[in-house]
C-alpha cells in the first residue's frame, strides 16, 4: 500500500508555485499569457497615473526579445521594508500580494486586484532589471527566474522620478515569446483613453518590424466612443456624464447610431470588465427608466403603447462605462465581472439625474433617441412575431426541419457536423459522398441575405436565413438557447472563387452579428477545397495553393494536361469531395475565431455596411496583396 505522510506534501516557496502552475496566475502560456506579462508591468504605470503622479509611460519592445516599460511616477521605494527586511522594490518583485494596493495609503484606487503583477512578470522571465529614480538618486536591482540576482545598489544620481522595468520571458515556459505589435497597441490605445492627460507611447524597436504610436486623449472616454463610431452613422452628439459618490468615481460616454447593434463596454478602475457586473446593471437600468420616464411626460409614448425594453432603448447604442473603486470586488482572477454593490446603486443615481438633465435641456437630441427606440420596439415585435411563426410550425423543435436539408443519422450533437454547401450540384455531390451517420448538408440557393443591413424580421423572411436558423436548432435573437445547437461543427463550404468568398462573407457576416456565442465557442469552421487535382498514371494529388501545385508539378513531373483547375465544389465526384474536404482524416478545416471584436466589427461594418467610400478605400488599400483573382 502506498504511504501518505507529511513528507508528501510540497510546499512551494517564494515565487516557485509561478513557476510550477504559471496557468494560475496569468490564465494560459500561450500567445494572451505572453502579453499579460506585459499589461501586469503596464498596469503599475497607469496606476502611478490614476493616483495623479504620472503623464509619460514608454512602453518598448526591443530587439532581444525583452518588453520595457518606463513611467515618471514617483518610483518604487527603495528603503528596507520592516517586515521583509530586504528593500522595499525587492519585496514587490520577490514576495505575491505585496504592492501598494494593499492596505496602505499608496494608492486610492487601482487596477491590480490581487498584487501578484509584478513578482509574477519576474517569476516567468528569465531576467528581470528595475531601475528606480526617486530622492535625488539612481537604483538598479536584478532578478533571475524571479530571484534576486544583482542586489539593490545606488549607481548614479537624479533629478528625475520613475521606474523602469525591463524583463525577457522564460522561453521554457511560454509557448511563444514573439510580442504582438498591434495587440500592445489597442490596449495602449484603450488605456489612453481611460486616464486623460496620461501620454502613452509604443516603441517597437525589433529590425524586422520597427514601428512607433503614440496616444493622448484629453477627452478620455468621450474620444473613445468617438473612436468606436468612426464609421458609423450618428443620431446625436457624444455625451459625456462624469461624478463621484461615496467614493466611487463614475464616467460614462455614450453616442446614440443608426446601427441596429449595441457596444457598451464596461471597465473598473481600468480593468475591462467583459462580462459587465454592478456598474452595468445599473446603467442599464437607469437608460430604461429615465427614457421610459421622459417618452412618457412627453407625450411621445401614449397612454396605450407598451414601455420601451431595455433592448429598445440600447440599440444603436455605443457607450464606455468607468468607475474607479476604492476596494474593488472582481470575480475570479481575470477579473471579467465586478460585484461591488454599492456602485449600481452609485452608478443608476447619478446616471439618472444627469440623463434626465440632458435629455430636458436638448429636447432635439431627445426627440432623435427615442424616434430611435420606437423603431427599434416596432421591429422587435415584428421579429418576434415572425419568430414566432416558425416556432407554431414546430421547426425550431426538429419536428419540421427544412425539406432541402439532408440530416445526419446520428442525435448527438458532439459526434454531428452541418456542411453548408453553396448550390445544389455541389450539395448533390456533398450528399451522396458524406458519411450519413455524423454529416448533415444544407444547400444554399444563390446568395443569403446580407444581415449586416437588415433587422431580425427582415432575415427571418429569407428563405435560406430561415432554412440554416431551423437546422442549427438554437433560435436566434432574444430566443437564442446556445445548448440546443445541433451539431458540434458548423462547416462552410463554399466555391473557391469570388462568389464563393462572396457567399462564405455573407455567411460569416449572419454568424458573427446573430450567432456570436456560437463563434466564441469555436463551433464555427470553413472547408478548405483544393484549387487543383494532378495525375499521372493511376496516383492523384490535391494542392490547395498555387505553390503547392507548382511543388508537386516539379517534384512528380506532372504535364499540363494533368493539371486540372477545380472551378466549384460541383466539378467534383462525391468520392473526390469526400476525399478531399469532407473525410476528418484527409480534410482541411479552419476554425474561425474572433481576437479582437472591436477589429472585426469594423471589419464587417466597413464591407457589409451600406456605406461605399470606406469599401472603396479598403479595397484599394488592399488590392495589391490578392494573388490569381479570378473573375
Amino acid at each position: 500500500m502506498n504511504q501518505y505522510s507529511a513528507k508528501d506534501i510540497q510546499v512551494l516557496e517564494g515565487l516557485e508555485p509561478v513557476r510550477k502552475r504559471p496557468g494560475m496566475y496569468i490564465g494560459s502560456t500561450d500567445e494572451t499569457g505572453l502579453h499579460h506579462l506585459v499589461w501586469e508591468v503596464l498596469d503599475n504605470a497607469i496606476d502611478e497615473a490614476m493616483a495623479g503622479f504620472c503623464e509619460n509611460i514608454i512602453v518598448r519592445i526591443h530587439n532581444d526579445g525583452s518588453v520595457s516599460v518606463l513611467d515618471d511616477g514617483r518610483g518604487i521605494p527603495v528603503e528596507q521594508h520592516e517586515q521583509t527586511g530586504v528593500s522595499a522594490v525587492e519585496t514587490v518583485l520577490t514576495v505575491l500580494h505585496a504592492g501598494g494596493k494593499f492596505g496602505g495609503s499608496g494608492y486610492k484606487v487601482s487596477g491590480g486586484l490581487h498584487g501578484v503583477g509584478v513578482s509574477v512578470v519576474n517569476a516567468l522571465s528569465t531576467r528581470t532589471e528595475v531601475t528606480v529614480e526617486r530622492d535625488g538618486g539612481k537604483h538598479f536591482i536584478a532578478f533571475e527566474a524571479g530571484a534576486p540576482a544583482e542586489p539593490l545598489k545606488q549607481v548614479g544620481t537624479s533629478d528625475k522620478h520613475g521606474t523602469f522595468v525591463q524583463f525577457w520571458p522564460d522561453p521554457k515556459i511560454f509557448e511563444t515569446t514573439e510580442f504582438n505589435f498591434e495587440t500592445i497597441k489597442k490596449r495602449v490605445r484603450q488605456q489612453a483613453y481611460l486616464t486623460r492627460g496620461v501620454t502613452i507611447t509604443l516603441l517597437d524597436e525589433r529590425k524586422d518590424q520597427e514601428n512607433a504610436a503614440q496616444f493622448y486623449f484629453e477627452g478620455g472616454i468621450a474620444s473613445f466612443v468617438r473612436h468606436l463610431n468612426d464609421d458609423k452613422e450618428s443620431i446625436s452628439p457624444v455625451l459625456m456624464f462624469e461624478g463621484e459618490i461615496n467614493d466611487v468615481a463614475v464616467e460614462i460616454a455614450l453616442q446614440y447610431t443608426q446601427e441596429f447593434r449595441e457596444s457598451v463596454l464596461t471597465f473598473a478602475n481600468n480593468i475591462q470588465t467583459i462580462e459587465g457586473g454592478t456598474h452595468l446593471t445599473g446603467f442599464s437600468s437607469a437608460l430604461t427608466r429615465t427614457i421610459n420616464k421622459y417618452a412618457r411626460e412627453n407625450n411621445m409614448l401614449k397612454e396605450k403603447d407598451p414601455n420601451f425594453a431595455n433592448e429598445d432603448v440600447r440599440e444603436g447604442l455605443t457607450a464606455v462605462i468607468s468607475v474607479k473603486v476604492r476596494d474593488p470586488q472582481f470575480e475570479g482572477q481575470t477579473k471579467a465581472k465586478l460585484g461591488n454593490s454599492n456602485v449600481r446603486t452609485v452608478v443608476e443615481k447619478l446616471f439618472s439625474e444627469k440623463l434626465d438633465e440632458y435629455l430636458g435641456e436638448y429636447p432635439s437630441d431627445a426627440k432623435s433617441i427615442i424616434t430611435k427606440c420606437a423603431l427599434a420596439t416596432k421591429a422587435r415585435l415584428a421579429a418576434r412575431a415572425a419568430r414566432d411563426t416558425v416556432i407554431r410550425k414546430g421547426a425550431l423543435e426538429g419536428s419540421n426541419l427544412p425539406g432541402k436539408l439532408a440530416d445526419c443519422a446520428s442525435r448527438d450533437p458532439e459526434k454531428s457536423e452541418l456542411f453548408i454547401v453553396e448550390g445544389d450540384s455541389a450539395g448533390g455531390s456533398a450528399k451522396q459522398g458524406r458519411d450519413r451517420h455524423t454529416q448533415a448538408i444544407l444547400p444554399l440557393r444563390g446568395k443569403i441575405l446580407n444581415t449586416e443591413q437588415s433587422r431580425l424580421d427582415k432575415m427571418l423572411a429569407n428563405n435560406e436565413v430561415k432554412s440554416l436558423v431551423v437546422a442549427l436548432g438554437t433560435a436566434i435573437g432574444d430566443t437564442f438557447e446556445e445548448e440546443k445547437l445541433r451539431y458540434k461543427k458548423v462547416v462552410i463550404m463554399t466555391d473557391a472563387d469570388v462568389d464563393g468568398a462572396h457567399i462564405r462573407t455573407l455567411l460569416l457576416t449572419l454568424f458573427y452579428r446573430h450567432f456570436h456565442t456560437l463563434v466564441a465557442r469555436g463551433n464555427i469552421f470553413i472547408a478548405q477545397p483544393p484549387l487543383y487535382k494532378l495525375q499521372k498514371g493511376k496516383e492523384i494529388w490535391y494542392a490547395m495553393t498555387e505553390a503547392e501545385k507548382e511543388k508537386i508539378r516539379t517534384e512528380h513531373d506532372v504535364k499540363g494536361d494533368n493539371i486540372q483547375r477545380y472551378k466549384g465544389l460541383g466539378e467534383m465526384n462525391p468520392d473526390q469531395l469526400w476525399e478531399t474536404t469532407m473525410n476528418p482524416e484527409t480534410r482541411t478545416l479552419v476554425q474561425v475565431k474572433v481576437a479582437d471584436a472591436e477589429r472585426a466589427d469594423h471589419i464587417f461594418k466597413v464591407l457589409m455596411g451600406s456605406e461605399v467610400a470606406p469599401r472603396r478605400k479598403f479595397i484599394q488599400t488592399h488590392a495589391a496583396e490578392v494573388k490569381d483573382l479570378d473573375i
